[in-house]
């Protein structure tokens, strides 16, 4: 199965990214071999629009769940609508997330996790409001 982790850097023993719409990169694992691609996010200095824009990149690439520290409220109804499953709260390396998810360790989510806005540079409120 594809996932997608968000990342620091384009490798598995980067660092998890806590922000899904701009992250530095989106890694997509096959669960089953470990093989992965490292996609650099276009929409990290996006004015707005980011978290739409990472999510149909993702959605594009057919995984199905997003583990990453973070998502806004539009990011994850896309993802949502995309018939992808979402989980926040991720960090350590990408490999450790993978780990945790192939044992069960993370729950889906059924809300957004920070407000609009959250990822912007600048922003330091992690409030849904």
């Amino acid at each position: 199965m594809k996932i997608c982790v968000t990342s620091e850097v384009g490798n598995l023993d980067s660092k998890v990214d806590p922000r899904f719409g701009r992250c530095q990169y989106f890694i997509i694992i096959d669960t089953d071999t470990l093989k992965f691609e490292a996609v650099k996010n276009p929409n990290i200095e996006s004015m707005g629009g980011a978290g739409i824009q990472s999510a149909q990149l993702v959605a594009s690439k057919q995984v199905k769940a997003v583990l990453t520290g973070n998502v806004g409220p539009n990011a994850f109804q896309t993802l949502q609508a995309a018939g992808i499953e979402v989980f926040t709260g991720a960090s350590g390396t990408v490999k450790e997330v993978i780990e945790k998810y192939k044992k069960r360790e993370f729950k889906a989510v059924s809300d957004p996790s920070v407000g609009s806005k959250f990822g912007m540079p600048g922003k330091t409120n992690n409030s849904k409001e």
